[in-house]
């Protein structure tokens, strides 16, 4: 009972930690996007490839809205067939920056999941987004490793705990996702009126 109650503990207190402005400045770059017709890629590997899958399930499907545009997403980490093809002939560091480098146009957004920040795939896959003048958002863990400082939005969940990072950041997926959701009316309205995306970091 006391791991359990410990564990609960420790989620709490790092949540309470969390860049709470941040958020909300990826929930208006999401809502741009949309509005724009931009596209969106997410990815991840391993626990963090199925909270990035599962992100693009929700934000395709659950802001769905008669009279606004749907989402346009894409999960880099769930075609196998390309994912191996790439891994097996150019290396497993390129799996992601390539298929970017064949879909990617500016003003897309692109999100990378990393608890440990490091992920040399998905930093690959940043230097490619930047290339081409995307907007990149990072959800890192730890000490937020390159990945962190090198992304327009830096999502930064403040521990080294691997299991409450995962947590975090597929909570944070939902919390985005419904907050859209929710918003909808207030879309038409406030998504015109977001300034202008910045050419350097977000603070942390």
């Amino acid at each position: 009972m006391q791991r359990i109650q410990s564990y609960i503990s420790l989620l709490k207190g790092t949540m309470d930690q969390l860049p709470m402005q941040l958020i909300l400045d990826v929930i208006g770059v999401l809502q741009k996007a949309r509005m724009d017709g931009n596209q969106v890629f997410i990815m991840g590997n391993g626990g963090s490839a199925s909270t990035a899958s599962h992100f693009v399930c929700d934000l395709a499907k659950n802001t769905r809205l008669d009279g606004l545009p749907p989402f346009r997403v894409f999960g880099l980490t769930d075609n196998m067939a390309i994912f191996s093809a790439y891994a097996n002939d150019e290396g497993y560091e390129n799996v992601f920056s390539q298929q970017l480098a064949n879909l990617i146009r500016p003003g897309d957004v692109v999100i990378g999941i990393s608890a440990s920040g490091n992920s040399r795939n998905v930093i690959a896959a940043m230097e490619e987004a930047q290339k081409h003048n995307a907007i990149t958002i990072g959800f890192t863990g730890f000490d937020g490793g390159r990945l962190g400082p090198m992304v327009n939005i830096s999502i930064h969940v403040r521990s080294n705990i691997i299991e409450h990072v995962e947590d975090i950041h597929l909570m944070l997926e939902h919390m985005i996702v419904r907050w859209i959701k929710e918003d909808v009316p207030a879309v038409t309205t406030i998504v015109p009126e977001i300034v202008q995306l910045p050419t350097t970091v977000f603070g942390d």
